[in-house]
């Protein structure tokens, strides 16, 4: 789907053709010179002047699926009633660009006439109370509308409600139930589907195995050949990754067949496979679908929205695990990987991922497992974890700086990524347990806490956010405020 958002401009007719044709004007031009500095077009709609062609084009927007969002600007004075219907009726992201045409006041030039033309200081003051009376989840983004800084925060907003559009058209297709007596891959999907519109069924295992058998040869050549470009084959036993191939080529095809864009499964469940999907996952993530072990489809849904969300960036979001921590004191490090499946978008540049294979003493496997196996890249990212707190969904979103792993690690065939968890290990992971939050996360390079938060507020979830300035207490008094507030609602 290719994405675009809607520029709608509040005025009315008090001032005249020429104001109109003025407004409009402009209108079309700042639509214009936005969307050449945005990620996505800003297709200018209308000058609305009445209740009824604001409810029009709310109507339209709802129903139009390429419409992931609107943005709304009065130029001149909007006396916000008539907005009334149309904002009630609104079902998608909605911004609030407080700005104006003109960057100065022209001090030889200003008259009354200027000052009717040019009122976005007060009308977009009448234009906010409506939303905050209607109590309206939106973005509010002050600032001249060609200055850098109000710019970037638009573009970030845009890619949380590609999320939220993503979220709504969502499809999890799980291969086997979650692992067993395991709490928090559980969750109520038709809450979830009430809440966020994800779709989530089960396929059968066997289903899958059928599908397998029915991948040719040609086919199975076609995708070493990618492999083969792509990375570093570090194994003569082809014949694992010719399986691996087989795998993705069959999940492929059953997840599109169905329109599904993640899916999940678990080493539990392999009747009729000879191997784990291990490579065969980690390059259906490359591709963009989401991915989430021992079943845990929230984590599967999660990567293929926030994957949605960095589209325009590097794509590095991928489906994380906390294996183990480097505790020695001043020097201590959260070491994340899985069995075999981490998204190699999350790599480090200046190698390519190597294809093994390695035994794996967990599961059903019959054969050994081809999988990537490389270091994760530096930098700033994020943890994120969705939960089932019971009766409302957390997003829980924990501030990371990832580094280049501090050893080697020759002995461990997985891939894996290194990081210093926000404030410090000993408080993060006190933070992290006491919101609740899972084992599997999504890691991303690309989309920020702030995004997660637009997101969340745009989904009515609950947010949780630690920082580098978050304290256990602090926290605690957070989620106790929080859980008094959704008990309320």
């Amino acid at each position: 789907m290719k994405y675009n958002f809607w520029f709608v401009v509040g005025s009315q007719f008090l001032y005249g053709e020429e104001v109109l044709k003025t407004v409009e004007a402009r209108a079309k031009e700042m639509a214009e010179k936005l969307s050449e500095k945005l990620p996505f077009p800003l297709i200018y709609k209308v000058t609305a002047k009445t209740n009824k062609e604001i409810t029009d084009i709310v109507k339209e927007a709802n129903f139009e699926d390429s419409c992931a969002g609107i943005i709304t600007w009065c130029h001149t004075f909007s006396p916000s009633k008539m907005w009334i219907n149309g904002l009630n009726n609104l079902q998608k992201p909605y911004c609030h660009f407080a700005t104006q045409y003109n960057r100065e006041i022209p001090n030889d030039e200003i008259d009354m006439d200027f000052m009717n033309l040019n009122q976005a200081a007060h009308g977009d003051r009448e234009h906010g109370f409506i939303a905050a009376r209607l109590r309206m989840p939106r973005k509010v983004i002050a600032g001249y509308w060609q200055d850098e800084k109000p710019q970037k925060r638009i573009a970030d907003w845009m890619k949380a409600a590609v999320g939220v559009a993503v979220s709504k058209d969502m499809k999890v297709m799980r291969f086997g139930d979650n692992m067993r007596e395991v709490a928090v891959t559980e969750g109520d999907k038709v809450e979830v589907q009430t809440k966020l519109g994800w779709q989530v069924n089960t396929w059968a295992v066997g289903d899958l195995v059928k599908e397998m058998n029915a991948v040719t040869e040609k086919e199975i050549d076609e995708l070493m050949s990618v492999y083969s470009s792509e990375y570093e084959i570090a194994t003569e036993n082809t014949e694992a990754i010719r399986y691996q191939a087989r795998e993705e080529f069959a999940i492929k095809k059953m997840m599109d067949k169905e329109g599904c864009q993640a899916f999940a499964n678990t080493f539990q469940d392999l009747y009729g496979m000879e191997q784990l999907p291990g490579l065969a996952s980690q390059h259906l993530m490359a591709q963009g679908y989401g991915y989430g072990g021992e079943g845990d489809w929230k984590v599967a849904a999660m990567t293929a929205i926030m994957k949605a969300m960095g589209e325009n960036s590097n794509g590095a979001s991928a489906f994380m695990e906390d294996y183990t921590y480097h505790l020695a004191e001043g020097n201590e490090y959260s070491l994340g990987a899985h069995m075999l499946e981490v998204c190699p978008s999350l790599a480090a540049d200046d190698k390519k991922p190597r294809i093994e294979t390695h035994h794996l003493g967990i599961g059903m496997n019959e054969k050994d497992p081809a999988r990537l196996v490389f270091e994760g890249k530096e930098g700033d990212a994020i943890v994120v974890s969705l939960v089932d707190m019971g009766g409302r969904l957390r997003l829980i979103c924990q501030d990371i700086v990832c580094v280049k792993p501090i050893m080697p690690m020759p002995n461990l065939p997985v891939a894996r990524v290194m990081w210093k968890a926000m404030p410090n290990l000993a408080d993060g992971v006190e933070c992290w347990i006491t919101a609740g939050g899972a084992h599997h996360t999504v890691l991303s390079y690309d989309v920020s806490a702030q995004q997660m938060k637009d997101w969340a507020r745009m989904m009515d979830i609950e947010f949780v956010h630690i920082t580098k300035d978050t304290t256990v207490d602090s926290l605690e008094k957070e989620l106790f405020l929080n859980d008094l507030a959704w008990k309320l609602k």
